[in-house]
């Protein structure tokens, strides 16, 4: 069994197009922003609809696939596992971010043209 410690899977679309950097060491790595739709009945029976988002980050040869493919309003499956960053902006102020660390993803729906 693989490890089941610090693992998320998640279904969502791509809210905009992958942002893709190259490093000088020959790394790459793509940022994408991925929202998750859930609905539920409140007390008064009234349907509640909400969206999460979630910052995605893809490491090394992934990343040629996401710039190839991966297009905003695309609906994927991702797993990979949360991450903290924590910092000090140039004011001083501290600043953190999640991150989810994609491991594999894959496409759905409709093959596109």
């Amino acid at each position: 069994m693989r490890n089941l410690r610090n693992t998320v899977s998640l279904i969502g679309r791509i809210g905009q197009a992958p942002e893709i950097t190259k490093f000088e060491s020959g790394t790459s790595k793509a940022v994408i922003s991925l929202v998750t739709n859930d609905s539920y009945k409140n007390k008064a029976g009234e349907k509640i609809e909400t969206a999460e988002w979630h910052r995605l980050v893809v490491w090394g040869p992934k990343v040629k696939i996401v710039e190839q493919y991966l297009k905003q309003g695309m609906e994927i499956c991702i797993e990979g596992k949360l991450t903290y960053n924590k910092w000090e902006d140039k004011d001083g102020n501290k600043r953190s971010t999640t991150e989810i660390n994609v491991n594999d993803f894959l496409m759905l729906g409709k093959k596109e043209a």
